[in-house]
């Protein structure tokens, strides 16, 4: 009896159990399950959690703002990157500039040396009483007071039937003051490339810089940007060309003008030099033997 009993209660039981099985899909053919969200992690500190919130944030690229920062700004790094025109204009002023301090040295000398023997010559020159005295003392060939005293008595020689003193004073003078300029411009050869340098070297160092500066708009066309550090390198090597150029010219038109009133104190000089050799020439006429007076005819003017 409680046998059948216990089969009677179990039977309801797997009947419902077998209705209810097809119901659930085994694993083979249920769908893949949707992945859950992972699990946010609990973070304690406030400041972890925002330290984890920006690594997790997307990188924002910046602008790149150090464009032509990596150019060398230097004198001679802004040369090397320049173009090829406004390098040959810095060529050309710095070679105009080695010119200018190359002829201060060179003629400063040349003139300082001459200034202190004609100065010495001068003072010979005044003690002499006649001018066979002068070219007793002024024996040195190639110096002033020599040229002067020897071109003197070769006029005296080849005017010595002349019947007028008046005439062979003129002639005298007049050999005397072209040897006057022609010191003078011996003294000046060279001076005319510093006037050439000075009036023209800021021009030159001008066209460089607007040669650049054109180069740095077209730059500024191609990369279509206006961020100045882009083109700002290529405008300081244009100005370098500008700042050039009055380096050349600045120094030229001073030493000019240093040379041009030097040079002439040193005419000043030798005009004093030809004057003491004329005063002589007229000293020895005024002083011929009677004997050399009387040879000559006496002349009557009638009128």
């Amino acid at each position: 009896m409680a046998a059948l009993l216990l089969s009677v209660m179990l039977t309801p039981t797997a009947a419902f159990a077998d209705a209810q099985a097809p119901a659930t899909p085994t694993a083979a053919e249920a769908p893949a399950a949707a992945p859950a969200p992972a699990a946010t992690p609990v973070v304690s500190d406030p400041a972890q959690a925002v330290d984890a919130t920006a690594a997790d944030a997307p990188e924002v690229l910046e602008a790149d703002n150090t464009l032509g920062m990596a150019h060398d700004l230097s004198p001679w790094g802004m040369y090397q990157n320049a173009d090829i025109i406004v390098k040959i204009v810095m060529i050309g002023l710095a070679i105009a500039s080695i010119i200018t301090w190359t002829i201060w040295i060179a003629k400063g000398f040349e003139l300082m040396g001459a200034k202190r023997r004609l100065r010495s010559e001068i003072v010979h020159l005044k003690k002499a009483t006649t001018l066979k005295e002068a070219s007793a003392t002024a024996t040195k060939p190639g110096t002033l007071a020599n040229v002067l005293v020897h071109d003197a008595l070769e006029e005296m020689r080849l005017s010595v039937n002349s019947r007028e003193k008046e005439g062979i004073k003129e002639r005298v003078a007049f050999r005397l003051e072209r040897l006057v300029a022609a010191c003078g411009r011996n003294m000046s050869s060279g001076t005319g490339v510093l006037a050439t340098i000075g009036s023209t070297a800021p021009f030159v160092g001008l066209f460089g810089t607007v040669w650049g500066i054109m180069n740095s708009f077209i730059g500024i066309a191609k990369t279509q940007t206006t961020n100045l550090a882009v083109v700002a390198p290529g405008i300081a090597e244009a100005l370098l060309a500008t700042a050039l150029g009055l380096v050349a010219a600045i120094p030229a038109v001073v030493i000019y003008n240093v040379f041009a009133r030097s040079i002439a104190g040193y005419k000043a000089q030798v005009s004093d030099a030809s004057a003491e050799v004329l005063l002589l020439v007229s000293r020895d006429l005024d002083h011929l033997p009677t004997t050399e007076r009387s040879a000559q005819p006496h002349v009557v003017k009638v009128g």
